[in-house]
């Protein structure tokens, strides 16, 4: 590596675990601060800037495609870089959080790529964070296995799946970690420990540090992941052009920006994916004020929602006018159950897949290894032996911004079952993320922080607009706390309702809740010895 001696350092302001000084060398801690030092006040600029754009769209100006990029859009000449070795063929990816157990099933269910998620569906203790990345560590060195205190062991297979690691988002801290005084972005921490320790190690394995980069508001952030990507590739001496980054389209300010998001990070794009889940708390949180955008109950807002198949279907035409890959959303149905309820689960998801895969895309991603062969099967039927379907460029879609906020239609006011499955999808989701637990099953579907911010958004909407009364809230919360506390003795009945009056009740709508749920509950910080 061509990183030279240590100049401001990264402080650790937690309790040593076990093997966390093979994450935390002096070296890996300079590696973060380089990056922090760089890049730190512009995240700082970047973030405030959304918060002016979203005071902008809440006092009425409109959202359309950007004038001063017109020329990126109108510019046929320009592609992406070729796919890189191991995402040439991305039909069936999975994603998780990288603890262990997840990371063997992931990684030996036949999907073609594995999502290490370490920003929806993880929740972000410090033995999370770092234990995650040791599962990764463990992972690039074919050490990893796992072995369940009541059964037999689980070793990684010997054809795994393309690691792809999920940072979390940029809005977000790591309080664990501080540099200058202040805690280091988590996104620069979740990849600076990843790519200083593993990306060497998986160029020598023929591949490269790959990334899926999440809640991107614009192509200005996107530029920052690229500057971001040239410099670490700098500092650790790799070629420039090996990292590679897909975006999730989940935010509904990116939807109108996705070619200068691809022309952005042209060197390193590895394409664009559909996050429809965080796309409905987008529209939602960015036009929640407006009676004209109020949803009724998420069960009825399904993916053939006009404004979601506009986006759906102008993410597979940028991406592939620009030679880029195109992936779909993902299926979060947890199969089992008696033989009847699991056929019906695997018939929903070959319907979902089925049109995404006849729109163009070239792959898509499923939530648990059961879903893997219906997914790979539908795509199979359609790919067949190529890798993909770039070759479809989807000349007939025009999508205009109009189009991309339609909401006419599915507009209305929720029922009373609807809002009882949203206060209880919120509590149960933060009861497991302040225990550390990323996701949950529920009602048939892995429920994540994605999902609990929907219920939240779509609580003070309704409440916002009348469309609920408070009282009728209140009621409905108190019932499911008690129910909670029932199923779940442990629980922290108290925090969860805090959390869940600080940001589903308050007269102002926070814009994420895991801020707020990570400094007040999941932060657990210590002076490191003098």
């Amino acid at each position: 590596m061509t990183i030279s001696a240590p100049t401001r350092q990264v402080r650790v302001l937690a309790a040593p675990g076990d093997r966390h000084d093979e994450i935390l060398t002096p070296a890996a801690l300079d590696f973060v601060g380089r990056l922090a030092a760089a890049f730190g006040e512009r995240r700082q600029w970047l973030l405030k800037e959304r918060r002016r754009q979203a005071i902008r769209l809440a006092t009425g100006s409109p959202l359309d495609f950007p004038v001063a990029t017109a020329a990126v859009r109108a510019d046929p000449s320009w592609r992406v870089a070729p796919p890189a070795p191991g995402l040439t063929d991305r039909r069936v990816e999975i994603t998780g959080p990288p603890d262990r157990r997840t990371a063997v099933d992931a990684l030996n269910s036949g999907a073609r790529v594995w999502i290490a998620d370490f920003e929806d569906a993880t929740a972000p203790t410090w033995d999370n964070v770092i234990g995650g990345q040791l599962t990764l560590l463990d992972a690039v060195e074919q050490r990893l296995d796992f072995a369940p205190p009541e059964g037999r062991e689980h070793p990684l297979g010997a054809h795994p799946a393309t690691l792809v690691v999920r940072p979390r988002g940029w809005h977000l801290d790591e309080e664990h970690l501080e540099f200058e005084g202040r805690p280091v972005p988590a996104s620069l921490v979740d990849f600076g420990l990843y790519v200083f320790h593993c990306a060497r190690r998986r160029i020598d394995a023929g591949y490269g540090p790959y990334f899926s980069l999440p809640k991107l508001e614009n192509h200005y952030e996107a530029r920052l992941w690229n500057d971001v990507f040239v410099l670490a590739q700098e500092l650790l001496g790799i070629p420039r052009g090996t990292a590679r980054a897909s975006v999730l389209i989940e935010t509904i300010t990116a939807a109108f920006q996705m070619e200068e998001i691809l022309h952005e990070l042209r060197e390193h794009s590895s394409g664009l994916d559909a996050g429809r889940r965080d796309y409905l708390f987008s529209l939602i949180k960015t036009f929640g004020h407006r009676t004209d955008f109020l949803l009724p109950d998420r069960a009825e807002v399904t993916m053939t929602a006009p404004f979601i198949r506009a986006c759906t279907e102008l993410l597979v035409r940028t991406c592939h006018r620009r030679g880029a890959h195109a992936i779909g959303g993902t299926a979060a149905q947890v199969p089992g159950g008696d033989p009847a309820a699991h056929e019906a689960v695997l018939a929903e998801v070959r319907l979902d897949k089925e049109r995404e895969a006849e729109d163009g895309f070239d792959g898509s991603r499923v939530a648990h290894p059961g879903l893997v062969p219906a997914c790979r099967a539908v795509f199979d039927g359609v790919l067949g032996d190529r890798p993909e379907q770039i070759h479809r460029t989807r000349d007939d879609v025009e999508t205009t911004a109009e189009d991309l906020l339609r909401v006419r239609g599915i507009s209305g006011p929720p029922t009373e079952a609807g809002l009882r499955t949203a206060i209880a999808v919120a509590l149960r989701c933060f009861d497991a993320w302040l225990r550390g637990q990323g996701a949950v099953a529920l009602h048939g579907l892995r429920e994540d922080a994605a999902t609990a911010e929907i219920a939240r958004v779509q609580i003070w909407q309704w409440l916002r607009h009348r469309a609920v009364d408070r009282a009728t809230v209140l009621e409905v919360l108190d019932e499911e706390l008690a129910k909670l506390g029932a199923e779940y003795p442990w629980a922290a009945v108290d925090e969860v309702r805090e959390l869940f009056e600080r940001t589903a009740l308050a007269a102002e709508l926070p814009l994420f809740f895991t801020p707020d749920a990570y400094s007040r509950h999941l932060v657990r910080r210590t002076e490191p010895a003098a």
